[in-house]
């Protein structure tokens, strides 16, 4: 015995609104959609309603959005010997979806061992003191270096930051005795610096008192000046020898 007609209609629908369903594909705007017909490529669709033929063709969407990826904390010995243990932050993006399925298998994962080793190569290529006063200079190489090996996997690099550096117990010692002495040293130096003016100023003030007789009278009485206003009891007055040149002469002169 047949279907009852109604049933039949009712199964033919179902089987066209499946074959509809598969054939209809939806690409938000920041995916493409890489086709492949009968295993071969076929094309990259942009975003919108796409059809493609059930059976036939397969679509794989691939995201076009930048992808910030944690590189773990890698385990480097810099070229002065030091081990440290460092860790960075990688920024990419496809820019060509077919190269990124075709190219390689997984460039996720590519692009993440990729950046590992290349953190761990660079790094052990530069001192430490190099790491820590010249990051954005290594950041860069870093970014070159990756950019230059994924561009043939349609991924571009667009930054590389090297988050933290984790340094032994006994380095973080040297360093901190390090700079103590190095600012020890700087506050020498500046010491030194202003007994050094002060000397010059103290003799190029000499040298304007000594030309003018009344400079140095005038000193004395603004230092008197200065210590009446602190109210003291006792007050201890210079007597300037020029007051008693006169005097002295004198007396010289009667002796004779």
């Amino acid at each position: 015995m047949g279907l009852p007609i109604s049933v039949f209609w009712i199964v033919v629908f179902a089987l066209l609104v499946a074959l509809i369903a598969s054939a209809v594909r939806v690409l938000v705007e920041y995916e493409r959609g890489v086709v492949f017909r009968l295993g071969r490529f076929s094309g990259v669709k942009g975003p919108g309603l796409r059809f493609i033929i059930p059976g036939i063709d397969r679509m794989v969407k691939v995201s076009l959005r930048t992808v910030a990826m944690d590189v773990p904390p890698q385990d480097v010995i810099t070229k002065d010997n030091v081990s440290i243990k460092v860790n960075a932050v990688l920024y990419f993006r496809v820019i060509s979806p077919d190269k990124a399925l075709i190219e390689i298998e997984n460039y996720l994962y590519a692009t993440s061992q990729l950046a590992q080793t290349s953190l761990r190569s660079v790094l052990g290529q530069s001192e430490l003191d190099e790491l820590l006063a010249q990051r954005d200079r290594i950041n860069l190489h870093l970014q070159e270096i990756l950019d230059r090996q994924t561009d043939p996997w349609g991924v571009k690099i667009s930054n590389v930051e090297i988050k933290h550096v984790d340094l032994p117990v006994e380095m973080q010692r040297a360093m901190a005795r390090q700079a103590e002495a190095e600012r020890e040293r700087r506050s020498k130096v500046i010491h030194a610096e202003g007994e050094f003016q002060a000397a010059k100023k103290l003799a190029d003030a000499a040298h304007i008192i000594s030309k003018e007789k009344g400079a140095l009278q005038l000193r004395f009485l603004q230092t008197l000046t200065e210590v009446s206003a602190e109210k003291n009891s006792t007050i201890i007055f210079p007597l300037p020898m020029d007051l008693l040149t006169p005097f002295l002469e004198r007396s010289g002169a009667e002796k004779e």
